[in-house]
């Protein structure tokens, strides 16, 4: 039987790297569409590189020419306007195509927990997430309409070694270095799920091919949930501190920075838990999750390899002392 043949266009971030060469260790014929430059993770070998900005429509025919694929999986499409134009490049060219949108999209606060794929999708608070469900909307039309074969996949939180999971990144680990206080959303004790990518790229690579999944929406979650505390405790424990955790409401962000505040409100701030039934029912190998105790240390031994990345952003950290003035509480 003839290797699947997938296109991913990307294929080089935090999580597509993964889903990449697992596709190509199960024996895909993986392509990638990329628009050149540098990433900090590199083209996983055995790959065929096509380039191309997707961006541009004219330069995507011309680096692809008449190829068709089993699948195209779009990791870059952020708008209405991009999904509408790779229905406009791919209708006909392949049997799936599968739009990454995210969790966030769901229900914001969720009514009730688990989170299922039924769950309404609405989020207020958030203009990333209504722009994915205005994605998902236009292929939920091309497929009632046209039959176009579209799969939806939401991911959560997925972090990889390079990702530092919190906004600010490394910002926030150099003021556990430094013993500054952290600013920990809420009271640090809502439920957030976090998915290594390696778990995450197990489900994800299992839905390339399959017709059961056209016309579905899937998201692909670790079962772990640990509370913010937790995870800002396990990456100082991992950096070799302990860390001052300030909780700050989420409210009092948004009012000083209006796009932090959105990213907690329309996301982070909510408690957020998986139901996982429908990924596992069509790939019942999407388990043994990695625990983010051991995420936290492959993030850190990164870092330290690669201290080029250990980036202090200087406003973040200005508006951090200003939150932790404010809102520490003084010892009794």
């Amino acid at each position: 039987m003839a290797a699947l043949k997938v296109l991913f266009i990307g294929g080089t971030g935090i999580i597509s790297t993964a889903c990449a060469r697992l596709a190509l260790a199960r024996g895909m014929e993986v392509h990638l569409l990329k628009r050149g430059g540098t990433s900090p993770r590199p083209v996983p070998t055995g790959a065929v590189v096509h380039l191309g900005d997707i961006r541009r429509p004219d330069t995507v025919r011309e680096a692809l020419g008449d190829e068709e694929f089993d699948v195209v999986v779009d990791w870059v499409a952020f708008t209405a306007e991009h999904v509408a134009a790779d229905v406009e490049l791919f209708a006909g060219r392949t049997g799936q195509y599968v739009f990454i949108s995210s969790a966030s999209a769901y229900q914001t606060p969720p009514a009730r927990l688990p989170v299922t794929e039924s769950t309404p999708l609405r989020n207020p608070y958030w203009a990333y997430s209504r722009a994915k469900i205005a994605c998902e909307d236009l292929l939920t039309a091309a497929y009632r309409e046209s039959g176009f074969p579209v799969t939806v996949v939401r991911p959560s939180h997925t972090y990889d070694p390079t990702m530092v999971p919190f906004d600010g990144g490394w910002t926030v680990v150099q003021r556990m270095l430094d013993g500054k206080g952290v600013v920990v959303p809420g009271d640090g004790t809502s439920l957030w799920t976090i998915t290594h990518h390696e778990d995450f790229a197990r489900g994800f690579v299992g839905l390339l091919g399959r017709h059961e999944a056209i016309g579905e929406a899937f998201h692909i979650t670790s079962d772990e949930a640990p509370t913010w505390n937790r995870i800002y405790t396990a990456v100082a424990r991992a950096a070799g501190v302990t860390a001052d955790l300030v909780h700050v409401p989420s409210d009092a962000v948004m009012a000083l920075d209006e796009e932090w505040g959105a990213a907690l409100l329309g996301d982070k701030a909510n408690s957020m838990v998986f139901d996982n039934s429908k990924i596992r029912r069509l790939v019942p190998d999407f388990d043994h999750f990695v625990p983010f105790e051991r995420g936290a240390e492959e993030i850190i031994a990164w870092h330290d390899a690669h201290p080029e990345a250990k980036v202090v952003d200087a406003r973040m950290d200005a508006l951090m002392d200003g939150l932790v003035a404010t809102f520490r509480v003084p010892p009794r």
